[in-house]
């Protein structure tokens, strides 16, 4: 394992992150107010609560868990995009270093940003609302992996994308849907049988309950099941990268 060749991308990719820190920490956290502001305060007055929890602190992990898979997705695209659009990817390619080591590289610095900003997320959260945090293990648990998971997503798509249109397609056109539709705002339970059974087909609605459940102890699908579908994503991305990396697809044309 080159670990020399991880750490040099990973601080190259962080490096990149803090010059800009201010710009990356105000927009998330300026839409959490925002959020709070419309959610928390219009639809709060509406719905008091939740399975026992208070809506405006109901609402924390599903704000959270929307920014990790954005931003996830943002950075992981773009970390890798950049070589490819200068032409910096054949570097990448004769250095010494396998898929594997690239791809911690640049899949670790997007976990970490993204992890940061979500973490600003929960402590601008505490000015707004109360939250307890029933199982704090597993709240990082689940923050991590599931940044992991779609940062790799990211990844492909930055491997995938020839422009920077093609780069926004997912998270504009897939993520946010999903989030929106997979209960990060509101429990499945809460639907009708029928569409309560077309949300359990989202993918997200996994992810965003097993986050809610180390919150606060509610699930709207086992936890165990939430576990499954992230380390299943996580294997199929680490899969198609290897495939990527192995047949050269979109890296060497």
């Amino acid at each position: 394992m080159n670990v020399y060749a991880i750490r040099t991308i990973f601080h190259q990719e962080m490096t990149r992150f803090f010059r800009t820190i201010w710009q990356s920490l105000a927009s998330p956290v300026l839409s959490t107010i925002l959020y709070f502001v419309v959610f928390g305060a219009a639809l709060g007055a509406r719905i008091q609560s939740v399975e026992g929890v208070d809506y405006a602190a109901f609402i924390v992990p599903g704000l959270m868990m929307l920014t990790v898979l954005q931003q996830s997705v943002t950075n992981g695209a773009f970390g890798i995009y950049f070589p490819k659009f200068s032409g910096t990817i054949y570097e990448y390619l004769v250095a010494p270093a396998s898929w594997v080591e690239v791809t911690i590289g640049f899949v670790g610095a997007a976990v970490t940003k993204s992890v940061l900003i979500a973490l600003v997320i929960l402590v601008t959260s505490f000015f707004f609302v109360g939250v307890n945090i029933a199982h704090p293990f597993w709240m990082i648990a689940f923050l991590v992996l599931t940044a992991t998971a779609f940062s790799l997503l990211g990844f492909i798509v930055g491997l995938w994308a020839k422009n920077f249109e093609q780069l926004n397609i997912v998270p504009m056109m897939v993520i946010m849907p999903l989030v929106f539709l997979g209960g990060a705002f509101y429990s499945a339970s809460m639907l009708p049988p029928f569409w309560e059974g077309v949300a359990k087909m989202n993918p997200v609605l996994y992810l965003v309950s097993g986050f809610r459940w180390s919150f606060f102890g509610l699930a709207d699908v086992p936890v165990g099941l939430s576990l499954f579908a992230v380390t299943l994503m996580i294997a199929v991305c680490l899969t198609i990268i290897w495939r990527i990396f192995v047949t050269g697809w979109r890296l060497r044309d």
